[in-house]
């Protein structure tokens, strides 16, 4: 009597961490992967707009951040890279923004990859001049989000984080990298229309 044929194990679950930094509005989202799918544990935005000083603002960033890493515990953090072209003075606000967001990550032993604004748009919508509108548009697809209930922080987050699992699934346990063309058809043979 033949064994029964082994089942080929699944990679285990993964969480990332998407931000999109800010200091009057950082947007955060929490994705867990799964071999085949994917869905949004945590997805926000932090106001900061009424606060009045800088410290202030980036230490609750500094606690918000630490808190939802001890709480969804992701394996890795996705973050925007600033924009370069801003004035110096955004600049300088965003850096420190994206800056407390790292720290948070490294105090709690979690790598950190950041991505340009361009790369993260190439990457969830095709091109890497899409606008907001269709980078969210796409996202509320893949996950049937409903991109009205959340500000545009939150699904600029969610793309930093999706981003990230597009450029690593392989790594990930997700799709395959082929070399060509007849690396991909030789290993989807039934997938190929004769």
């Amino acid at each position: 009597m033949p064994l029964p044929k082994k089942k080929k194990a699944e990679a285990a679950p993964y969480r990332i961490l998407g931000i999109d930094p800010g200091t009057v509005a950082l947007g955060f989202a929490v994705v867990e992967i799964h071999p085949r799918s994917r869905r949004i544990i945590e997805i926000g935005v932090l106001k900061l707009g009424k606060m009045k000083h800088q410290a202030d603002r980036l230490a609750t960033i500094h606690r918000r951040i630490t808190q939802v890493i001890t709480t969804h515990k992701p394996g890795l953090m996705a973050i925007e890279a600033p924009f370069f072209g801003k004035n110096p003075q955004s600049m300088l606000k965003l850096g420190r923004a994206q800056g407390v967001c790292m720290a948070a990550a490294m105090g709690c032993g979690v790598p950190v990859t950041e991505y340009s604004p361009r790369k993260i748009k190439q990457s969830v919508a095709g091109n890497g001049n899409a606008s907001k509108e269709q980078v969210a548009a796409m996202l509320a697809n893949e996950f049937e989000l409903d991109d009205s209930r959340y500000l545009e922080d939150a699904t600029d987050a969610l793309g930093v984080a999706m981003c990230h699992f597009y450029q690593t699934r392989g790594v990930l346990g997700g799709a395959k990298k082929f070399s060509g063309w007849e690396g991909f058809v030789k290993a989807n043979e039934k997938r190929v229309k004769k």
